[in-house]
């Protein structure tokens, strides 16, 4: 039996949370549980265990390529908790990308994309000064014992807490990590757009974001060492402009470290924005048009897995 809760705040004042404004503050709230326990899980790893004398020594982590699997297990836990937070008022897109690509082929309002955007990146922002908060203890102590490079005090590695990066072997260049962000999107949205189209084999239950935290978990094994997997323009953007004003400054924007790579910040955005309208029309055209073509046909189709019956013209 359904309890009837009560409005905390009186509908009449604040009608306009019905429409818009209530998606926003949803994809705020959504995108800012995303950014919480996935930066969270960064931070533990990177500055906390290590911190709290549970490795090996004070700046020690990642000691082995299955420690990898923290990181991309607690992300994926932070898309399903992002998810079952908003689903029911926005959608919980979460993710410019998922936003830009539903307005290309899924008929979401471009009137809405830019609200959405903001409300995501605040989100992000604001996911990212609670976890500096909580772990700010961590993250210092982590700097001062880490040796080699700082800027404005702080390491890369702390700065890998809340935003991205390009592997060393891409040696500053820009395209190894754009592709990388290209490709990655377009993965997520392409299989989003499939576990949530109805038309096929949808999931249901309501274990949509469950499927969705598994995509997350595995783009990150199988291609997160690259560039950090952001798949996520306010993912980066909104961490990486509370780290440049919290003292990480040309780590975060321009998004630079001597010897290493320049202006990397426009990458994951770029990047992701372009992969998840490729994502979109390639599930499309390979999948949705055909799902299209069968339902105008009226065809009946049989269980996935099973052949259709053979009719006298086939023969």
């Amino acid at each position: 039996m359904a309890v009837e809760i009560e409005p905390l705040v009186k509908p009449s004042r604040f009608r306009s949370r019905a429409g818009l404004a209530g998606e926003c503050m949803a994809e705020f709230l959504g995108t800012f549980v995303l950014i919480a326990f996935g930066t969270g899980v960064v931070a533990m790893a990177v500055a906390a265990l290590p911190g709290s004398g549970r490795t090996e020594g004070p700046t020690t982590f990642f000691l082995g390529a299955g420690d990898w699997l923290l990181i991309t297990w607690g992300w994926a836990m932070a898309v399903i908790l992002g998810i079952y937070v908003a689903g029911g008022v926005s959608g919980a897109h979460i993710n410019p990308a998922v936003t830009l690509a539903f307005a290309v082929r899924r008929k979401f309002p471009w009137t809405k994309v830019a609200p959405y955007w903001l409300s995501q990146v605040l989100g992000a922002l604001a996911g990212a000064a609670l976890v500096y908060g909580v772990y700010h203890d961590a993250i210092n102590t982590f700097d001062d014992a880490m040796e080699g490079p700082k800027t404005g005090g702080h390491t890369l590695a702390s700065f890998s807490i809340f935003a991205t990066f390009p592997a060393p072997y891409f040696h500053g260049g820009i395209w190894g990590p754009l592709i990388d962000q290209v490709v990655g999107t377009a993965f997520l949205v392409m299989l989003v757009v499939a576990i949530i189209d109805l038309r096929n084999t949808a999931v249901k239950a309501n274990l949509g974001p469950l499927v969705i935290g598994f995509v997350v978990a595995a783009i990150g094994m199988s291609f997160g060492a690259n560039a950090g997997y952001a798949i996520n323009p306010a993912r980066d953007f909104g961490p990486r402009l509370f780290t440049w004003m919290a003292g990480w400054k040309d780590l975060a924007f321009p998004g630079s470290l001597s010897g290493a790579f320049s202006g990397y910040w426009w990458i994951p955005i770029v990047g992701p924005l372009v992969g998840g309208v490729i994502g979109v029309l390639v599930y499309d055209l390979f999948i949705g048009d055909v799902l299209h073509a069968r339902a105008q046909q009226g065809e009946l189709e049989p269980e996935p897995g099973r052949t259709r019956p053979t009719t006298s013209d086939e023969e």
